[in-house]
């Protein structure tokens, strides 16, 4: 994958351990003390959280898209109103492709 990658191939990247044995791994190495792993999360989501990126993902209009790494806290809560998805999980994930983005360019 090239460094500048967009943000569904973020996505892509980001989901290509949902649901198997080494993405629960990951997932439980980044655990909390009650279970939680919200930073495993950009190294393996669930289905659920899968299905709810790939759903504020698919909302995005082409200019938030393209300024994905940039996006202010009151546009990643709109998209994740408007999708209807957790807006803590899509700030971790906008979070993390900024992340991503900024080591790359």
């Amino acid at each position: 994958m090239s460094a500048n990658i967009s943000i569904d191939e973020y996505l892509e990247k980001v989901s290509r351990f949902t649901g198997s044995e080494y993405g629960r791994i990951v997932r439980e190495q980044f655990a909390d003390t009650k279970g939680t792993s919200e930073l495993g999360m950009l190294a393996s989501p669930t289905a659920e959280e899968l299905e709810q990126l790939r759903r504020a993902v698919g909302i995005m209009t082409a200019d938030e898209k393209t300024n994905a790494a940039d996006l202010t806290d009151e546009q990643i809560h709109k998209i994740a109103a408007d999708s209807k998805v957790d807006p803590g999980l899509l700030a971790i994930f906008l979070n993390g492709f900024a992340l991503h983005h900024k080591k790359h360019c």
